[in-house]
């Protein structure tokens, strides 16, 4: 049998990308769903893909979010929660602020037809042990916040400097210290939450997910295709399963998403992203059995999983 994979996406809007990046057309709340949505579906179900949505609960409580949420769910994808304003200094916030954006996530989610999430990512890769108190109480069953690598730094420099003026840019995407974190599913200790870590590359921890290949496409496909390749050997030789994620951006043209010049691979035309896609998916298909998050959790469930304390999250 093939080990399992998974394959996660962000549905992250147009207007939370310019609010991080300091851009006050967010307020507009301008909105991408609606081409996004129907092309990601239709590469999963080219692919016979069940996959996990991670949803904002903004975009929820909005009538294309919403539409969203039902074809989504329709196509027999599981929806997770993201947060409500999707705000990557989510680990800045109070106790009671963290759990008032879950709580508040979950219910616009539930309203717009979906069943109660028992999957979080926070924005940005944010997590702390007060989250993982939140999820807990509120019977989650894993959590997907953690990318164990050594670039936050890095990311967040690249961010700030193209970025306008932005809450929280001094500690966006964490430390180097995040490369010590596990790239394979471990256990919360005194929690017992789950969590799946978004899959970097074996050894080098550097991510493989949609931005990053997109990125390397634009310098050449060649180094795109070769890298990924790469990524998925040393997960088969070190025994890791990924869990591979992916953003609307990955299918969408500079034109569909104005203000976003800035985003890595965004002067690729959508077409060429959704041809990418393809192959990503299909090749991951070849040596896994790709699943959604929440299966990918019920899989390793039962394995002997290493425990982590929450106060190493941070």
């Amino acid at each position: 049998m093939k080990p399992v994979a998974s394959v996660s996406l962000d549905l992250d809007n147009l207007w939370a990308y310019l609010r991080t990046h300091g851009d006050s057309r967010w307020e507009s709340r301008p909105s991408f769903l609606p081409s996004a949505v129907p092309r990601l579906l239709d590469v999963f179900g080219e692919h016979r893909l069940t996959t996990t949505v991670f949803v904002v609960g903004a975009d929820a409580e909005r009538d294309d979010g919403a539409e969203a949420v039902a074809s989504i769910t329709a196509a027999g994808h599981e929806i997770a929660n993201h947060s409500f304003w999707h705000q990557p200094w989510l680990h800045r916030f109070s106790d009671e602020d963290v759990e008032k954006e879950v709580m508040r996530a979950e219910e616009a989610i539930m309203a717009a037809g979906a069943p109660k999430p028992i999957g979080f990512r926070g924005p940005g890769y944010s997590v702390t042990p007060a989250l993982l108190d939140v999820l807990a109480r509120r019977g989650y069953r894993y959590d997907a916040s953690v990318l164990p690598t050594w670039i936050g730094p890095l990311a967040r420099a690249y961010h700030n400097r193209t970025a306008g003026s932005t809450d929280g840019g001094e500690d966006l995407f964490g430390g180097f210290g995040k490369v010590r974190a596990p790239n394979t599913a471990y256990r919360w200790r005194d929690n017992g939450l789950i969590e799946l870590p978004v899959t970097t590359m074996p050894l080098l921890r550097v991510p493989i997910h949609g931005a990053y290949l997109l990125q390397l496409h634009q310098i050449s496909p060649r180094l795109a295709r070769g890298y990924f390749r790469t990524a998925l050997r040393l997960c088969l030789a070190r025994n890791v399963s990924p869990s591979l994620l992916l953003h609307p951006t990955d299918v969408l043209s500079g034109a569909e998403a104005p203000g976003m010049e800035f985003f890595p691979g965004m002067a690729l035309p959508g077409a060429a992203k959704v041809e990418l896609l393809g192959w990503v998916l299909s090749l991951l298909r070849k040596h896994f059995d790709v699943v959604g998050t929440g299966e990918h959790v019920e899989r390793v469930a039962g394995s002997l999983l290493r425990e982590r304390d929450p106060v190493a999250c941070g």
